[in-house]
């Protein structure tokens, strides 16, 4: 008489263990967050059909009746749905970084917990920004003849360029040519349907978002750290899941495949690791300051091999250096040139990283340092922004400049040290660049999830995080300027951060345990 076993998977465990395990984790105190996030997700979702990225004119809205959530009471309605939303996400993050820094969550538990996420996001109108209307309209130039690097959207009329910020209008392409491809893809599949558009461009960012799920980990785990704390904090992040996804930026493809090619070159997969970065590149060029920095690595490995070899003369460093750094460089141009070739555009996108320039906001060094001066000596000069600007992103740029080449040498000697760099770099990069954005922050996040932090560092880049998700309006508008604004914002962080490392920082509970208890004892008395 024979009986059944459970189906087994590929890693030996039991379907029925795996269910097990799923419905333990659900009715833990992080599964239930995990919910409370997917709640958040979904607020989001539908408020920001009105207070979202919306398009200028959204017939679909009108066919659904729905217009009424773009103006008025319904405005007010769909903000508060949208901050709600990201208030129970950041909320939800927080409660599951207690439970994993507790030991109570796994890699795995947090890989299911992100399309839950994200999933009412895929639906989204593009949320806090109207950058994915830009992708579109320069993807539509390629795809009409034009040469993106050249000219802006503004010389391609039509529906999709309706859409786009004016200060974009006029501004040329600051991508990759692989990104341009992917623009011209997707403009050529669903014509000027920007909502079939915006739609099919969300799902091009996914594999970003899968190989930073591969990447982050596989790197905390060569350098001994805790890949579910990476996990949780480089891709669960609200962040990272609202503005990446939700707000469709390329950062997710950048992200994604510079930490999957860093980890590449940390596993000794040097030509495969240095071609992914390079795809990173011609998406976004930021991604293009980690290439130095795995010449190191790959130098560290070869002298290893020559070690291990037992040789009696090993080569002289700067061989080694041209070696390794030649032939990084060949699989950096090879890569760029073929889509630069297949994409029929040059080198102009080096050009047009000056329009980031447009950008006027506290969060980049340059604009801060112009502002002081500015408040604090217009009474008696009368000087103007403007020209401090200039001054002070000048000075700015010579500090990166400084920062990057001290870097680089300075770190130099150890696998840790070269991946110290690239976060320090990336960095700087944000902090002292003429213009600053809260997705920005992404970048240096992703390596930085990799190496072990104390909790209370971790905390702080829970505050930081949280923070930044919260100065921005849901339209894509910047609320640095309103101080009530920023005053909630900050307020909101600080608690995330403490929240952390205490159940109930506020003590909100014992407030309302006391309350009750008063509540108890009146109805005794009452009674009496």
């Amino acid at each position: 008489m024979s009986t059944s076993s459970p189906t087994r998977t590929a890693d030996g465990r039991s379907t029925v263990g795996r269910v097990r395990a799923v419905r333990q984790f659900a009715a833990g105190s992080a599964g239930r967050a995990a919910f409370v996030g997917l709640v958040g997700s979904v607020l989001i979702t539908f408020g920001g059909f009105g207070s979202g990225g919306v398009r200028r004119r959204d017939p679909l809205l009108e066919v659904m009746h729905l217009s009424w959530l773009r103006f008025g009471h319904g405005l007010v309605l769909s903000t508060a749905m949208v901050w709600i939303g990201v208030l129970l996400m950041i909320a939800a993050w927080v409660r599951i970084g207690r439970a994993t820094l507790a030991h109570r969550t796994t890699t795995r538990q947090l890989l299911w917990v992100v399309p839950l996420w994200i999933t009412p996001l895929l639906l989204a109108v593009p949320m806090f920004s109207r950058d994915a209307y830009s992708y579109l309209a320069q993807g539509a130039l390629l795809r009409d003849g034009f040469d993106p690097y050249a000219v802006g959207p503004v010389a391609n009329p039509g529906i999709i360029l309706d859409n786009v910020s004016n200060v974009w209008t006029t501004t040329t392409a600051p991508y990759g040519p692989l990104f341009l491809l992917l623009g011209e893809g997707i403009t050529s599949i669903t014509g000027d349907n920007v909502v079939a558009g915006t739609m099919l461009l969300r799902l091009t960012m996914l594999p970003g978002l899968a190989l930073t799920m591969w990447g982050v980990p596989k790197i905390a785990r060569h350098f001994g750290a805790d890949p579910t704390v990476a996990l949780w904090l480089a891709v669960l992040n609200p962040l990272v899941l609202i503005h990446l996804i939700g707000g469709v930026h390329n950062e997710m493809l950048m992200v994604g495949l510079m930490t999957a090619g860093i980890a590449l070159v940390l596993d000794r997969q040097h030509i495969a690791g240095v071609g992914l970065v390079a795809v990173a590149v011609a998406i976004k060029a930021t991604a293009g300051i980690a290439l130095p920095f795995l010449v190191w690595v790959w130098m560290i490995h070869e002298r290893e091999k020559e070690g291990e070899a037992q040789r009696t003369g090993r080569k002289p460093v700067l061989l080694l250096f041209a070696k390794t750094a030649g032939i990084g460089l060949a699989v950096f141009v090879a890569v760029f040139v073929a889509s630069s070739l297949i994409a029929g555009v040059g080198i102009g996108w080096l050009t047009a990283l000056s329009g980031s320039a447009k950008i006027i906001n506290w969060l980049s060094l340059p604009t801060i340092l112009a502002h002081l001066v500015t408040v604090s000596t217009s009474w008696f000069t009368g000087v103007q922004l403007a020209p401090v600007l200039e001054v002070t992103r000048m000075l700015c740029a010579v500090a990166l400049v400084v920062i990057l080449a001290w870097a680089w040498w300075r770190f130099r000697r150890t696998e840790r040290d070269a991946v110290n760099g690239i976060l320090i770099s990336l960095v700087a990069i944000v902090i002292l660049s003429p213009a600053a954005l809260p997705w920005y922050y992404s970048w240096p996040l992703a390596v930085a999830a990799g190496l072990t932090m104390s909790t209370g560092t971790l905390a702080v880049l829970v505050g930081l995080s949280a923070w930044l998700m919260l100065v921005f309006q849901p339209d894509g508008s910047i609320g640095l300027y309103t101080f009530p604004h920023v005053l909630l914002a900050t307020f909101a962080a600080v608690v995330a951060a403490a929240s952390l490392r205490t159940v109930d920082p506020l003590r909100l509970r014992s407030v309302a345990s006391r309350v009750d208890t008063h509540d108890k004892v009146s109805r005794g008395a009452v009674e009496q």
